[in-house]
């Protein structure tokens, strides 16, 4: 029995961290055995908020890190799909199909676009943004994908790719399945006041040292009314505990922490190098992988070329059953050889 299949990605905007861990990244790892997955970096998104040359010329190096990240959290290149999303030309022909099947205000209720806009510093709205989430859809359908790990604040962008998946059955026969959507959680950011943000520079990246995690959670966000060690805390919604949930494997020491936060028994200092212990704890294997990684020349393009050739290969596929299930012909140029030795176009229409 052929295994069901999952696509899920990264805009190559800049380094991945641990927000991305909690959101996705961990729920890829866990399910790559189980799954036939399809990891997509999704470089032409990043023209719907930074359609300026040097942020594309910027995705090359992004990319590259991405992957990176991907392998030294664990994700094998052998049992997985990683592709760049530009290099597929499916994506273009099924993003122009699904954008006849959806709406302009379905797609103006989509809560994260006008977030995105605002975040970029947007004046006025491109098309392209608000047309993300067909773009999204595309991205997830092209695969024929059932399951999309993604955080909570793009389970909007699913239920799109569902609505569209449904349309399109409806109307021209069945061919995609209706994907649903696994939920990360959103990780706070180590200030406090939103989520873990690249642009907000409230984040730890799986590429930071030791030194630099110890500095970040010495500076985390935490109960703004506990001005002395003695002083009874708030564990819920506090920033450092919820790190330490995330990421810290001994529940013990977490929920005696808790405990004497609580009565105000236990300082910010101790309950933050504890964090940073379990956090660096956590990134070492991550960084030692890494470096075995990246310390192999051509290793990255070799993955991305072989990754590129698989998903080309689906996308046709799945263009092919579109096409056939709507009807439409392909016009496709091919040559001919005359009796004058020459080459002259033709066409062909299957």
């Amino acid at each position: 029995m052929a295994k069901k299949r999952i696509l899920t990605g990264d805009r190559p905007t800049g380094r991945l961290h641990l927000g991305h861990y909690v959101g996705t990244l961990a729920n890829r790892v866990r399910l790559q055995d189980e799954y036939e997955c399809f990891f997509i970096i999704a470089d032409l998104h990043v023209l719907t908020t930074r359609p300026e040359k040097e942020h594309l010329l910027e995705t090359h190096h992004n990319a590259r890190q991405i992957v990176l990240d991907y392998l030294s959290l664990g994700i094998d290149p052998d049992k997985s799909t990683i592709f760049i999303q530009s290099a597929i030309p499916g994506t273009y022909e099924l993003n122009l199909i699904l954008e006849m099947l959806i709406s302009v205000p379905r797609l103006e209720r989509v809560p994260s676009i006008k977030e995105m806009a605002r975040d970029a510093r947007l004046e006025t709205l491109p098309f392209g943004l608000l047309g993300y989430p067909v773009l999204q859809a595309a991205d997830i359908l092209l695969p024929r994908a059932h399951l999309v790990p993604v955080a909570k604040d793009n389970e909007a962008h699913v239920e799109v790719a569902r609505e569209a998946a449904r349309r399109f059955n409806r109307l021209y026969g069945q061919v995609f399945p209706e994907p649903q959507g696994l939920i990360g959680d959103v990780l706070v950011g180590t200030d406090g006041q939103a989520k873990a943000s690249k642009s907000l520079d409230n984040v730890i990246y799986l590429t930071d040292d030791a030194a630099t995690v110890e500095r970040k959670v010495r500076g985390m966000y935490t109960d703004p009314q506990r001005v002395r060690a003695d002083i009874p805390g708030q564990v819920e919604d506090n920033p450092v505990f919820i790190y330490h949930d995330a990421f810290n494997p001994d529940s013990a020491e977490v929920e005696d922490l808790k405990a004497r936060y609580r009565r105000g028994k236990v300082g910010d200092v101790q309950v933050k190098k504890k964090l940073a212990h379990a956090i660096n704890a956590f990134l070492e294997p991550v960084r030692e992988r890494r470096a075995h990684y990246e310390a192999q020349p051509g290793l990255i393009e070799e993955i991305l070329y072989s990754g590129n050739r698989r998903m080309r290969r689906e996308a046709e596929e799945t263009m092919r059953l579109v096409r056939k299930a709507m009807g439409l012909m392909r016009v496709e140029t091919h040559f001919s050889l005359p009796a004058q030795n020459a080459y002259s176009p033709g066409l062909v229409y299957c």
